[in-house]
């Protein structure tokens, strides 16, 4: 069944322009959500979901209260809920295969949901901005699509998406919203900020780097976090990238140079140091071919259960 708003079938023969005058409310809860200052969200009860990874849990979770993501310049930020079992998904899209993507987190909240009598399933996008290249417009039409061919009703609820994520700085474009969280019990979504984005951030970002695909990080039931195994090959031209000034890393390696974070070309300068040091995965991080496994602790921070640490 379709992508709707207010029950009516989102008609994607229209611009996102067009769109938006159809639904003003949208444009409104736009303009709420672009109003609130970004949260600074500390690590206790967070589960951090990096780009191309997606994490999905319900409010019975006793590890993970909120889930979150940041950095998205042209990425968007999708969450998925359940209305009826609360069942929660965020994932960090960048387009690298969206049609794909949406059917695997569709799949993930419904297996929660499936026998819950009542309830929507709803989703709310932000991220993205008028970027020179039209990176933004072209995954929110990619997302749209996707929303509206899977075989359940969707409900768009909040789109803050590209236009209405952008603002302008003499003549330069930039998101006004580049992370968001949401609160798995009470399903508020706000902007934020997440000082800690472990644990592995490096060897998490290593495996975007290397072209990974989406990848489910969190198993609910268990309430653990589990990274890998993840396998890659030595990293083409990994010293001619560290030898570069951070003006060739910002202007070669990001999708919009000018709208990047400041920590930007320092999170790819250690990504990239880590490839170089690990340039077999499969022997210097996973010989046992197992998930490094997290769980909360009493602290609710994340601490390694078993496989050995680096």
């Amino acid at each position: 069944m379709p992508l709707l708003v207010n029950g009516a079938r989102v008609d994607l023969a229209r611009s996102t322009r067009d769109m938006i005058r159809a639904h003003p409310h949208l444009e409104e809860k736009a303009k709420l959500l672009r109003s609130q200052p970004a949260q600074i969200v500390e690590p206790k009860g967070l589960l951090y979901v990096q780009q191309r990874e997606f994490a999905v849990t319900t409010p019975k979770d006793g590890s993970v209260s909120i889930l979150g993501s940041d950095d998205a310049t042209t990425c968007h930020i999708v969450v998925l809920r359940h209305t009826g079992s609360g069942a929660t998904c965020l994932t960090h899209c960048d387009g690298s295969d969206t049609e794909a993507e949406v059917s695997l987190i569709m799949s993930s909240v419904k297996s929660f949901s499936n026998s819950t009598g009542c309830g929507r399933l709803e989703v709310h996008l932000v991220g993205g901005f008028n970027d020179d290249r039209q990176l933004s417009q072209k995954l929110t039409n990619q997302l749209l699509r996707a929303f509206d061919l899977q075989p359940e009703d969707v409900h768009l609820v909040t789109f803050c998406v590209t236009e209405l994520n952008d603002r302008e700085e003499q003549d330069i474009h930039f998101p006004i919203i580049y992370g968001i969280a949401v609160n798995v019990k009470t399903a508020e979504i706000f902007p934020a900020t997440f000082p800690e984005k472990g644990p592995d951030e490096d060897l998490r970002s290593a495996h975007v780097l290397t072209g990974a695909p989406l990848t489910n990080i969190y198993d609910a039931k268990t309430e653990q976090l589990r990274i890998g195994p993840y396998f890659w090959g030595p990293f083409p031209h990994v010293d001619f990238w560290l030898e570069q000034d951070d003006a060739q890393i910002l202007q070669n390696l990001s999708t919009s140079p000018l709208a990047e974070p400041p920590h930007f070309v320092s999170h790819i300068r250690s990504t990239l140091t880590f490839l170089k040091e690990h340039p077999f995965p499969s022997r210097s991080l996973f010989p046992d071919r197992k998930p490094r496994i997290y769980k909360k602790n009493e602290e609710g921070l994340w601490e390694q259960v078993c496989s050995d640490k680096i």
